[in-house]
């Protein structure tokens, strides 16, 4: 997750504190409030109730980075760290750990099933990968915004856009043996490409509204988002 670190016009700076669900706490130097990770949340200390800004961001491979930042300047990775997550399995690895969370039978999808969680106008819902990726792109509705759920070639990369342009909202489907992803409105037979920009047609030039999105583990997200809907 990525969060504005400004709250009233004023500076916070955050170290992490400690783990509640599995899921990180962190706190500001300035308050001395702790915040949830997941949520933005401040669940202790004099601003708790606020909630930080969240900040759109993308969780891609790097091959799909790379091609829309061929310019682009890498992290250097922490080297005390960086051995634990070096094994190219370390995400199944991860996957296989038990969740301090209960579960039961009736729970509609495994504790660790990977989901695009999206929120939008008061309704949450959770798009298992396992369904997303049977398909480059989905079309939905929720909080009444018209979305698409993209996903690049490699089927792990995923971005929601709003798709609605100019007060119409557009059918769109993704163009078969075309790489890398390549998107068609039914309206004006635009094409779009990943980062939901019109690159021909009469919307050629154009930018979908790109929603904040998370992908999570199906357990982390019902616990922050209780009334969640699946997809």
């Amino acid at each position: 997750m990525v969060w504005e670190a400004t709250v009233d016009g004023r500076k916070l700076n955050f170290r992490l504190s400690g783990i509640n669900n599995q899921n990180f706490l962190m706190h500001d130097e300035e308050t001395g409030t702790w915040w949830q990770q997941v949520t933005g949340e401040a669940i202790l200390g004099p601003l708790k109730g606020r909630r930080l800004n969240p900040v759109v961001y993308d969780e891609i491979s790097f091959t799909t980075w790379k091609r829309e930042q061929p310019g682009g300047r890498v992290l250097r990775p922490d080297e005390k760290v960086a051995g634990k997550y070096a094994p190219a399995n370390w995400e199944e690895r991860l996957a296989r750990m038990p969740t301090v969370t209960p579960t039961g039978p009736d729970d509609p999808l495994p504790p660790r099933e990977l989901v695009i969680g999206i929120s939008v106008n008061g309704e949450s819902k959770a798009y298992p990968m396992s369904k997303l990726q049977k398909s480059a792109a989905v079309l939905d509705t929720l909080g009444g915004m018209s979305l698409i759920i993209a996903l690049d070639d490699d089927r792990q990369s995923a971005r929601v856009f709003e798709r609605t342009v100019d007060g119409r909202t557009l059918e769109m489907f993704a163009e078969q043996n075309v790489s890398p992803l390549r998107l068609i409105d039914g309206e004006t037979g635009s094409r779009w490409d990943f980062s939901g920009r019109a690159v021909s047609g009469p919307l050629a030039g154009r930018q979908l509204k790109k929603i904040p999105a998370i992908k999570d583990y199906w357990f982390d997200w019902k616990i922050y988002n209780p009334n969640t809907m699946i997809y």
